[in-house]
């Protein structure tokens, strides 16, 4: 990977001010095929980065910081996901597409605050711990650089729910 981050949190805050730049670009595009292009690449980010925090970064800090922190976030991802396989199978000129990828940005944004805020948001918490966010950054680097290729290539599957079943009725 070509970007060397100093551990796994810088490494997770470099994907939220990515996609925050990305959310900003997709406010001021006006074409359907940039809106498109930009949603689609919204969308990889995201799902890529929940991806290496469901899989490596939370479980390293089970048990090391507040479960309710944790739990939230999982929960916080699933109502993300939900909206990203909306958003995938759509497209711009669909009814409330533009609506989706708003609330989106705006569940994100909630979502970065809670992370990165100081002192007692979640990355706060994780840095107290005995945990070795280098090497964690090391393992997180190595999925993310597989699921990119993924999805320069065959392409991602849906993002999968952790904690949210629909209820059919």
């Amino acid at each position: 990977m070509a970007e060397t981050f100093t551990d796994a949190i810088a490494l997770l805050k470099a994907d939220h001010r990515k996609v925050e730049g990305l959310f900003k670009q997709y406010e001021k595009a006006t074409a359907d095929s940039k809106k498109k292009a930009l949603a689609h690449e919204i969308c990889t980010e995201l799902k890529i980065h929940t991806m290496i925090e469901e899989q490596i970064f939370y479980p390293a800090f089970r048990g090391k910081i507040e479960d309710d922190t944790l739990d939230e976030a999982y929960v916080e991802h699933d109502g993300a996901k939900l909206l990203i396989n909306d958003i995938e199978a759509s497209d711009p000129s669909a009814d409330f597409y533009d609506a989706k990828v708003k609330v989106l940005s705006e569940e994100i944004a909630h979502h970065v605050h809670e992370e990165e805020m100081p002192s007692e948001g979640m990355f706060a918490q994780c840095r107290k711990t005995d945990v070795d966010l280098v090497a964690l950054r090391d393992q997180m680097a190595e999925l993310k650089a597989e699921l990119m290729a993924q999805a320069k290539g065959a392409g991602l599957p849906p993002a999968k729910t952790t904690t949210v079943s629909l209820a059919t009725a």
